[in-house]
């Protein structure tokens, strides 16, 4: 079984300045959407300018930060943030959802879109193939270096079995209530073996849905094609990889098991499938220039 290194969440100290890795890695993937966004711009291949470009990332990140941190309260935790309004704002302590931030950057983007007049479905085409890889950035130097978002338990012979020292009380609780099954393995490790599900969502939602948006984009495509496939791109593989994912202590799993994850994923699917056939329908107009 493979342990978790339990990274030090403080990537560097400057005096009484913490500089953060789960903060770094989403620097990290604005940097990116910016470096690939400039890249296609140059291919002719975006509705963006420079300017433009620089303009969205400003709405973007808002879009992001607000939704996602609203999406978190609204969808896993509106309980105790309703009771304690004031730890909404304290961003800095963790607590944000994939699916409220996305919601943000819709909204975000329709702003935008009204604002230059800009065909909001070209617009949207043109954002998704340069947003996985920071999906990617933050799975991978968020959720696992911090070692938090950790998958379920899982035999400890596979060769993907990770101990998580940080899902310790948690170990501990599933030990002592079902000893026949991880009594021994506790035991030995002080820790029982869980899917690394955090590098299977960098994989499945990051790279693997990156690779296949920019491929899909390269050529001119009807317009909404390209988001329709992201929506069901991203929506499947979170479906997916949260069968390995420990369901939120506060929340288990839901109707017919489901996590929370995989309900709010589905809307994506099926507005990605439908808009995916639909638009696919249609013939196909160059990004470049068109408004």
């Amino acid at each position: 079984m493979l342990i978790h290194p339990a990274f030090n969440p403080v990537m560097l100290k400057l005096g009484p300045l913490a500089i953060r890795w789960y903060a770094v890695s989403y620097l990290v993937g604005f940097a990116l959407f910016m470096w690939l966004g400039r890249r296609r711009i140059r291919q002719g291949n975006s509705v963006f300018t420079t300017q433009t470009l620089d303009d969205f990332l400003t709405w973007g990140i808002i879009g992001v930060i607000v939704g996602g941190r609203l999406g978190y309260v609204l969808f896993y935790q509106h309980a105790y943030y309703f009771a304690n309004p004031l730890e909404i704002f304290k961003v800095w302590q963790g607590g944000m959802s994939f699916h409220g931030g996305f919601l943000g950057v819709v909204t975000a983007g329709l702003l935008f879109a009204y604002k230059h007049k800009i065909n909001p479905l070209k617009l949207a085409d043109s954002i998704a193939p340069l947003t996985p890889l920071g999906f990617a950035a933050v799975r991978l130097g968020g959720n696992f270096v911090n070692g938090e978002l950790w998958g379920r338990v899982t035999r400890s012979d596979a060769f993907w079995a990770m101990g998580f020292p940080q899902a310790h009380s948690e170990d501990l609780k599933l030990a002592t209530e079902q000893p026949q099954l991880w009594g021994a393995i506790f035991q030995q490790y002080g820790m029982l073996p869980r899917h690394p599900s955090q590098l299977y969502q960098f994989a499945l939602e990051g790279i693997l849905l990156f690779v296949l948006l920019w491929w899909f984009s390269k050529k001119p495509r009807p317009t909404g094609q390209v988001v329709s496939l992201f929506l069901l791109g991203y929506g499947t593989a979170r479906f997916i990889a949260e069968f390995a994912r420990e369901p939120d202590e506060f929340l288990g799993l839901l109707y017919l098991n489901f996590s929370m994850g995989q309900w709010l994923s589905l809307p994506m699917i099926a507005c990605g499938l439908i808009g995916f056939l639909y638009f696919g329908q249609r013939k196909a107009k160059p990004a470049e220039g068109d408004v």
